[in-house]
């Protein structure tokens, strides 16, 4: 990755601090699902002791579900293994002023043994060994996430007392590009998009959605591990500003039985050594060679590498015909209706991936986009014709339609343990397990309704 000024230096961190404006700073990692986890940090103790020789964390933290239970079947942490530490390393290259907290940094971390050797199944490492793969190729990857979620008038704390039934959404009604459908929430949206921006990230757009409440807030591409790494800051932020504004909002993939939470993801390629994107050619698509073999390697992964991109059984609610979210692993022009959006033109040429809902866990998606065209490149795949028109009606493959399906497919998949090894694709199998396990077990409204008198 080359060199880049960080969204706050550690000499001013030091500066902030003397002067006391500076008094607490996080230190995070993303975890499984995509959460920042981590510790507060008195600020000078940060700079004195945690800068240069990082803190330890539980390794459990790699090990749990979504609740924070202990579960069985994961190598790196057990009962039987005692439950011990890994080391969390602060990246200054993350280091960043948090607006929504008064007077706190935060930076993110990277995750490593006592030895010093990396965990590998963490989603940090897992990204960064997928870029080192494509630096190999001469290649780095720019990246840019659209995360879609739902405003609702009432507290978490109010949603959580009502089992998160009966919320009222922010909008009573489907205001996609609405003006005015915005303007009922922009005091909440505003705040959001300028704290964000305050912490380094660059606001483009925010818009209204399909489903009553839902809105979108777009940031700038950037490098594909500082783009992963914000978008974890803005999940975690976005939820802050809300519940501080009595607020709450949800990223989840499919609330209800209206348009999903999606994530689209947009991706091009460009040369390391001069910067320039690879992804424009002279071919009747307007692609390169390099482009064509990296999108036939979508084509050709996805199905196998779904988990990375829908790691929830809620993730494939939303994968419906008409519903804007794909159902085909196919890829079209400018075409909605396919997984992979070919989209741009010259320098801007890129494609967008629409598998991901909101709840996807970036660093894994994108690692596993650079896993599958990578798959292309190295077999020089061919690229298969665009489909022209609505791919939710053609005869093709379809992406997985249930998170047992994709645990399946991750688990046998060749292309998934020669990208990942075996230590990862055992540990995320067990994810999938866990969440399945949990699932079946319980009891959901849909059966109560339909069950307690009539059966």
């Amino acid at each position: 990755m080359a060199d880049r000024t960080p969204p706050l230096a550690v000499e001013e961190l030091r500066s902030l601090v003397a002067a006391g404006e500076i008094d607490t700073v996080v230190l995070a990692f993303p975890d499984m699902q995509g959460r920042l986890q981590g510790k507060r940090f008195a600020a000078p103790f940060f700079l004195d002791e945690v800068l240069a020789h990082g803190t330890e964390g539980c390794n459990y933290l790699l090990a749990v579900d979504t609740e924070m239970n202990t579960v069985d079947g994961y190598a790196m942490s057990s009962w039987e293994n005692g439950y011990g530490d890994f080391a969390m390393r602060p990246d200054p290259a993350t280091l960043r002023r948090v607006p929504w907290n008064e007077a706190t940094a935060l930076v993110t971390a990277d995750l490593a043994w006592a030895d010093g050797s990396p965990v590998v199944a963490a989603p940090r490492q897992i990204l960064r060994r997928q870029l080192e793969r494509l630096a190999a190729h001469g290649l780095t990857a720019h990246v840019g996430t659209e995360l879609e979620f739902i405003v609702f008038r009432d507290t978490y704390e109010q949603a959580w007392d009502s089992g998160y039934r009966d919320l009222t959404p922010a909008n009573q009604y489907n205001i996609d590009y609405s003006v005015l459908g915005g303007g009922r929430v922009e005091p909440l949206l505003r705040r959001i998009r300028n704290e964000m921006a305050a912490a380094g990230l660059t606001v483009e757009s925010a818009k209204g959605e399909c489903n009553p409440g839902q809105h979108e807030i777009v940031f700038r591409y950037d490098e594909a591990l500082v783009t992963c790494d914000q978008h974890a800051v803005y999940k975690t932020g976005a939820k802050e500003i809300a519940a501080q504004e009595g607020y709450a909002l949800t990223f989840m993939a499919k609330y209800n039985e209206r348009e999903g939470n999606s994530c689209h993801v947009h991706l091009s390629l460009a040369d390391a050594a001069t910067g320039r994107s690879v992804m424009a050619g002279e071919d009747e698509h307007g692609m390169s060679p390099v482009m064509r073999q990296f999108l036939a390697g979508q084509i050709a992964g996805l199905r196998d590498l779904s988990l990375l991109l829908a790691p929830n059984v809620n993730s494939y609610k939303r994968f419906q015909p008409g519903s804007f979210a794909p159902t085909a692993v196919a890829w079209g022009h400018d075409n909605r209706t396919c997984a992979f959006r070919v989209v741009g033109h010259g320098p801007s040429t890129r494609f967008e991936n629409r598998v991901p809902g909101g709840d996807v866990n970036p660093y894994l998606a994108v690692a596993a986009m650079i896993a599958a065209g990578l798959h292309g490149i190295e077999r020089g795949l061919e690229l298969p014709p665009p489909c022209p028109g609505n791919a939710y009606a053609a005869d093709l493959a379809h992406v997985p339609t249930t998170l047992r399906e994709a645990a399946e497919l991750w688990e046998t998949s060749e292309i998934a343990k020669e990208a990942f090894g075996s230590e990862v694709v055992a540990h995320y199998r067990n994810m999938a397990r866990v969440e399945l396990a949990a699932f079946d077990a319980a009891v959901t409204d849909w059966e109560l309704r339909r069950s307690f008198e009539r059966h």
